[in-house]
């Protein structure tokens, strides 16, 4: 089950705007899966690329100066 974080509410990712922790800002675009394990992908973008990360790993957390936090911010649907 997501973590209880706005934009990851009952395991569904939101499409929309996110903050990586490193402060680079992403827009979601859907949820895919993978062709042969059916891993759900978290499909995202910024301005050069498209990336995909498993849904379990965009929607955990990361240490920060000895302090948990989300690894994507939700910020909104718009900018």
């Amino acid at each position: 089950m997501a973590p209880n974080l706005p934009g990851l509410a009952r395991g569904k990712v939101t499409l929309g705007w996110y903050r990586h922790f490193k402060g680079q800002r992403y827009k979601v675009i859907g949820v895919a899966k993978h062709s042969e394990t059916l891993e759900e992908l978290v499909v995202y973008k910024d301005e050069k690329s498209l990336w995909v990360r498993p849904k379990k790993m965009f929607e955990g957390k990361v240490v920060v100066n000895g302090k948990k936090v989300p690894r994507f911010k939700f910020l909104g649907a718009e900018p």
